[in-house]
């Protein structure tokens, strides 16, 4: 099932920030993810919250800042900030510039804040500093969408989807991205919980664009 939003309508000035900002996420399912955050924190019964897990270094949170800013809106965007698996030494997407020389970790804390402060919507996106799993015990509130783009070993996507899918109120939406059902073309874990999300009954798929998958819940 495929359900195109159109061209994005994310302001050059920000878009910029995003091109500019490290991350992994395709232009266009960047530009399907502004637009279903855009639709949802504009329905009548809206909350006004969407949740990310997953920050990195904000290239995504600039899209679901824009589309929260417009209506009023907050974004609460959840990391550790010392990067997942595939970040650390050794690995394919490890980038020596974020590592904090004092710690001897990863730490893209500091390069999100300039990435909210260079895209103005520091008065619109929260940025909680914690593990999804210490995040969600502390949280116990509705969101119109939760976005899960945090670790993918099947340990942190499932303490993801546990620990936050709950949250996402009636008529809200689930998204989950880097889903594959083919394992040739990526890992399995996020699938693996969209596929809990739809046999749950909770949630069913209402779009696709790539690997970005939308479920609504009942």
């Amino acid at each position: 099932m495929s359900s195109p939003t159109g061209c994005s309508t994310l302001p050059d000035d920000r878009r910029k920030v995003a091109d500019d900002t490290p991350g992994f996420m395709p232009a266009d399912e960047a530009d399907a993810l502004h637009g279903v955050a855009d639709r949802f924190l504009s329905q009548p019964d809206s909350v006004g919250i969407g949740v990310e897990i997953g920050t990195y270094c904000g290239k995504s949170t600039v899209y679901l800042g824009d589309a929260a800013q417009r209506h009023g809106a907050l974004i609460v965007t959840v990391d550790h900030h010392r990067g997942s698996e595939e970040h650390q030494p050794g690995w394919e997407y490890h980038d020596t510039g974020l590592v904090d020389e004092h710690a001897g970790l990863l730490d893209t804390a500091a390069r999100f804040r300039r990435t909210m402060f260079d895209a103005k919507l520091e008065e619109t996106v929260l940025g909680l500093l914690a593990p999804s799993t210490a995040a969600a015990r502390v949280w116990g509130r509705p969101a119109d969408f939760v976005f899960i783009d945090g670790g993918h070993s099947m340990e942190a996507a499932q303490n993801d989807y546990d620990g936050w899918a709950q949250w996402v109120r009636p008529g809200g939406a689930l998204l989950i991205h880097d889903v594959f059902p083919d394992p040739a073309d990526g890992g399995r874990p996020p699938y693996e919980i969209y596929c809990q999300a739809i046999d749950s009954g909770q949630f069913t798929e209402a779009e696709v664009h790539g690997s970005l998958r939308v479920l609504i819940r009942s």
